[in-house]
């Protein structure tokens, strides 16, 4: 099975965390994004993939040569942004074999295996409570997809799609973004994966709505926690913080220090990091950063960053109120 990562966006929502490396190359639990997303591909069966780069396309690149050498890979470069349709058809080939796309800033809770096992054509949606926001399914009583429709003013389902698609014939898929372009069908002035998936299904191409357990799309600061607190293991290690409290699940990197704090939940704090005299919950600190004397929650800290401040010493007697902002 060939698999096609769309992974070219800058990641505005992000700045200023992407203005150095691409939004698919932040660290969530001790592995970059696309690292989560490559290895849920292949947890698939995915031996091929192709992973579509522009913003920073470079380091992507290196990053998954690296560490997923042992899969047939391929970098299209998407030099124009027209839309998802354009950029997953930079990874489709003209042949017979099922597909699996999925997006590279998405994290999906989901047995993949049972998602394609039906062998037939298959999107990944969850209910919300907003749906204008997103492509939606419209599906019958067995959850065929009737209609697509990309961001609708008012929508007819509450059903959206996550960004995660199996086609069992590559080549349909292919030629109905083609169509997309040869006939200028646009939404929103862009391509867009919906449309060509509403192509194949009017030709008569039959395509099933599996909805999942849960999805993050990690295009804001808000939802990428969100989904590092989905990834974070409670088995990985954190022997190697010294005279600190640790309240699982963390991600401790092995070359880190970290030095009379309490550190989690839900906390990363990657390579050659440096945290001292810390409290830090839902946060995730990028390599070579510095954090001295800090209480932070929620927060994201890039890599060679320095927070600190000073320790305080008080002399406060009783029925005494003190207020620190």
């Amino acid at each position: 099975m060939r698999a096609v990562i769309p992974a070219a966006g800058i990641g505005k929502r992000l700045r200023p965390h992407t203005l150095n490396v691409a939004k698919v190359m932040i660290n969530l639990a001790g592995k970059r994004l696309i690292g989560h997303v490559l290895e849920a591909v292949e947890s698939a069966g995915a031996t091929s993939v192709s992973v579509i780069v522009g913003y920073k396309g470079e380091q992507v690149e290196a990053y998954v040569n690296r560490f997923y050498s042992h899969m047939r890979l391929d970098f299209p470069f998407q030099t124009e942004r027209k839309g998802l349709a354009h950029a997953v058809l930079q990874g489709l080939e003209d042949k017979a074999e099922d597909v699996l796309i999925l997006l590279g800033d998405t994290v999906v809770d989901v047995d993949f295996k049972n998602f394609i096992s039906t062998g037939k054509n298959a999107i990944a949606v969850v209910k919300v409570d907003d749906p204008r926001r997103f492509g939606v399914a419209e599906v019958d009583q067995e959850n065929r997809v009737m209609r697509l429709v990309e961001k609708p003013e008012v929508p007819q389902s509450d059903l959206a799609l996550v960004g995660m698609y199996y086609i069992k014939d590559q080549r349909v898929l292919k030629t109905a973004i083609e169509k997309l372009i040869t006939d200028e069908i646009k939404t929103r002035g862009e391509y867009q994966l919906t449309d060509a998936l509403q192509l194949m299904i009017e030709s008569g191409e039959e395509i099933l709505a599996v909805e999942i357990k849960g999805w993050y799309d990690c295009g804001t600061k808000e939802s990428l926690l969100d989904s590092h607190r989905f990834l974070l293991d409670d088995s990985l290690s954190t022997d190697h913080a010294k005279d600190s409290i640790i309240h699982p699940p963390v991600f401790i990197h092995p070359e880190a220090k970290v030095v009379n704090s309490i550190i989690g939940p839900n906390v990363t704090i990657d390579k050659r990091a440096d945290v001292s005299g810390a409290i830090l919950t839902e946060t995730i600190v990028g390599k070579d950063s510095v954090i001295k004397n800090m209480i932070l929650s929620h927060s994201l800290i890039g890599d060679h960053s320095i927070a600190e401040s000073q320790t305080r010493s008080i002399n406060v007697g009783d029925y005494s109120e003190l207020k620190l902002n």
